[in-house]
């Protein structure tokens, strides 16, 4: 059985993460602004560890399946009902590979992806947690 209070914690984490993204970034200032960057870089790849722990908590707990990369967290979250939305899955799927550039080529990220994602993506990370949270509501 999924760790209710565990992933509770994380889902916080990404919220709070949106919300300092929201609230602190300048996303037009992140070619010109080193701090500004690593802020905004930084803060988006907790976010979306935080996802990715969500992810690997409730596909091991539930037993869904071996994934061999973290795109494949989502789709088995996707195939078992727990993310109902196949836009939203693909969001994910995009934004968590995405993480991967940020923590392993962190020396050659695309500061107009990162700027895209801010300002256009956030949303996705909070209907991530929504549709967690309903899910929980249902199993518990």
């Amino acid at each position: 059985m999924t760790d209710t209070a565990l992933v509770e914690k994380k889902l916080a984490l990404v919220e709070t993460c949106v919300q300092e993204l929201r609230s602190l970034a300048r996303p037009a200032s992140l070619a010109a602004d080193v701090k500004e960057a690593r802020f905004v870089q930084h803060t988006l790849q907790i976010a979306l560890q935080g996802v990715l722990d969500v992810c690997s908590h409730v596909v091991s707990d539930e037993r869904l399946g071996e994934p061999r990369t973290n795109r494949e967290l989502i789709v088995l979250l996707e195939r078992a009902g727990w993310i109902s939305d196949p836009a939203l899955a693909d969001a994910l799927g995009r934004m968590v590979a995405f993480r991967n550039v940020l923590v392993h080529n962190y020396d050659t990220v695309n500061l107009d992806i990162v700027r895209n994602i801010v300002e256009h993506h956030l949303d996705e990370l909070l209907s991530f947690v929504q549709a967690i949270r309903r899910r929980m509501a249902q199993v518990t």
